[in-house]
């Protein structure tokens, strides 16, 4: 695992194994190239709305989801429609499972447009994840950073950059303890799209 850098400071922190899996290079860049153009281009992005407070707010970033049956996505009580596994997810879902041995049955796509787009503080902790749930993110297009913070020690902030084909595989007690986010930026930014693959329990 890399080291993560802490927020302003010379410092850097390990993330123990069971919690964080790191590959800089899984696509190559010819394939990552191909992939995030076709996902730009055929993809039927759309923007959410979630509760903040007490306001309804668009969701800075679009999203899809696609996965099998019984996989539908749900984020603060909004359902999102299930697109069929296209062939192309379909492998690289298939790809990861063989290579890492775990298990998934969707795939929720994010749209970062550019700079002012956005994810704030959170853990994937919903039920349906089950209690130690694996959450395989592929990032293709601008690099962002990927910050975390120990969800009851805030002052502690570590961040990985996540460029172009890198895979990272969240897992253990990660959704537990600790919360991420990918933070608006002052920089202008180009498209950023970022592949997170689940295994969503069915409905008990």
């Amino acid at each position: 695992m890399s080291q993560l850098s802490l927020f302003d400071a010379e410092e850097f922190y390990e993330f123990p194994e069971d919690l964080l899996e790191y590959k800089e290079n899984f696509l190559g860049r010819e394939e990552a190239n191909h992939l995030k153009d076709k996902l730009l281009t055929t993809v039927p992005w759309e923007q959410r709305t979630q509760k903040m407070y007490d306001k309804t707010v668009l969701t800075p970033r679009l999203t899809a989801w696609y996965g099998g049956n019984g996989s539908s996505y749900d984020l603060d009580g909004n359902v999102s429609g299930t697109n069929p596994w296209t062939p192309m997810l379909y492998a690289l879902k298939e790809r990861i499972e063989k290579k890492f041995g775990y298990q998934f049955n969707g795939v929720l796509l994010n749209l970062y447009r550019d700079n002012n787009d956005s994810v704030a503080w959170h853990r994937d902790k919903e039920s349906r994840y089950g209690k130690r749930p694996v959450i395989a993110s592929i990032s293709l297009g601008q690099t962002r950073n990927f910050d975390f913070r120990k969800k009851d020690h805030h002052q502690s902030k570590y961040s990985l950059a996540l460029p172009h084909g890198s895979l990272l595989i969240m897992k253990g007690d990660l959704q537990e303890n600790w919360e991420h986010r990918i933070a608006k930026s002052s920089t202008s930014m180009k498209e950023r799209i970022n592949l997170t693959f689940r295994l969503i329990l069915p409905n008990m």
